[in-house]
């Protein structure tokens, strides 16, 4: 027997055995990345992974929400808060009138709870991306317009979307503080 015949078993035992294991290895890799995908999903925010927490303080929700999508405070940093609050005279081109006594609550919600204090991976995206400013806006956060940098202009002009700020438009889980992009559906 020559060498060649010898090469020639070498290869199709290695192409057989490969037939036999890919499957299971595909089957394998398969489960890996359902697994990694459902515990980003599911484990705790406190665990630094990618999802925001819900916004669980319900007059935040109630006086802010009123008007608006109620963002999570760990979309900004305390300090980015503390300026909205104290510009509700004129907020965004309107007046607040927020009931005084839910001023100091919201307030101390928004600071416990901003970026800056967040181990989730998109909080510290964000403060990353800041180098120390104090963004007034979440659509003036570096990192918020590159995730939107390939959507052009009128998208964001139609009635149904009306603007980068309204997060809940097309991101259909924002409520729930996901903001993966696979759950991202632009309306007409």
């Amino acid at each position: 027997m020559n060498l060649s015949y010898f090469r020639t078993i070498g290869w199709v035992s290695l192409l057989m055995v490969s037939f036999v294991l890919a499957p299971t290895l595909n089957a394998d890799d398969d489960g890996q990345k359902h697994h990694r995908r459902e515990r980003r999903h599911t484990e705790d925010n406190h665990s630094g992974y990618r999802n925001l927490k819900p916004v669980s303080n319900s007059t935040y929700a109630d006086q802010c929400g009123a008007c608006h999508f109620a963002y999570q405070p760990e979309l900004l940093p305390a300090a980015s808060w503390k300026i909205i609050l104290d510009g509700t005279d004129d907020h965004f081109g309107e007046t607040v009138d927020l009931d005084e006594g839910a001023r100091p609550e919201i307030s101390g919600f928004l600071a416990s709870n901003g970026a800056d204090k967040s181990s989730a991976k998109l909080a510290g995206k964000i403060m990353n991306c800041l180098g120390g400013s104090v963004p007034a806006r979440i659509t003036d956060i570096p990192y918020i317009r590159r995730k939107h940098h390939e959507i052009a202009p009128e998208v964001f002009q139609r009635k149904s979307v009306g603007s980068l700020s309204n997060c809940i438009a097309c991101h259909r889980t924002a409520a729930k503080g996901e903001y993966d992009d696979d759950a991202v559906s632009i309306p007409e």
